[in-house]
């Protein structure tokens, strides 16, 4: 079953998530609910509160073709997807950054180029509650910074630039005021 997603004015994606502490079938679940309504919506990542939930948990599966770097080689070649990511967290980045167009499931049809580290150093819980340690670059580090953002209630618009967010006013605005009436 596809889960509704919670769109900009929903006052629950700027809550910070809570640690999980329990890896259990309900997380499995919600799990793979979320990874259902990610594919439903052609996303690739999505994080709890993006569905109405408050667990420190996202998923993420970054297609081949969307893991190349300008070489043309796969980015991260020995990374399977999808993944799931309980109680994350950044333990090392590089210091290279890269700018590009990020959307998000959240802001429908809105885009804005990002700055975000170009590598990073993940750390994480997976559904069999087993600590893992990732290293991400391109697509799959800018999806972790991204989906670990939402975990802490900082939005896509927190990271335009002023230029864009005045450029994007009117559709910022009708966004939240279709949100609240959704919300009754």
């Amino acid at each position: 079953m596809s889960l509704p997603v919670c769109t900009y004015g929903n006052p629950i994606l700027r809550q910070k998530a809570a640690e999980v502490m329990m890896v259990n079938d309900d997380l499995r679940e919600l799990a793979r609910e979320m990874f259902e309504t990610m594919y439903a919506e052609q996303g690739v990542g999505l994080a709890a509160e993006q569905v109405g939930r408050t667990e420190r948990m996202f998923v993420v599966d970054i297609p081949p073709e969307g893991d190349v770097g300008e070489d043309g080689e796969r980015e991260n070649p020995g990374i399977e997807m999808p993944i799931v990511f309980i109680n994350p967290k950044i333990v090392g980045h590089s210091e290279t950054v890269q700018v590009g167009p990020e959307g998000c499931l959240s802001f429908p049809d809105i885009f804005a180029n990002v700055e975000r580290w170009y590598e990073v150093d993940a750390e994480y819980i997976d559904l069999k509650g087993v600590p893992q340690r990732i290293h991400a670059k391109g697509l799959l580090s800018r999806a972790i910074q991204h989906e670990l953002d939402h975990l802490d209630g900082i939005l896509l618009v927190d990271r335009m630039s002023h230029v864009k967010k005045v450029a994007l006013g009117g559709k910022l605005k009708r966004l939240v005021k279709e949100t609240k009436k959704k919300l009754g």
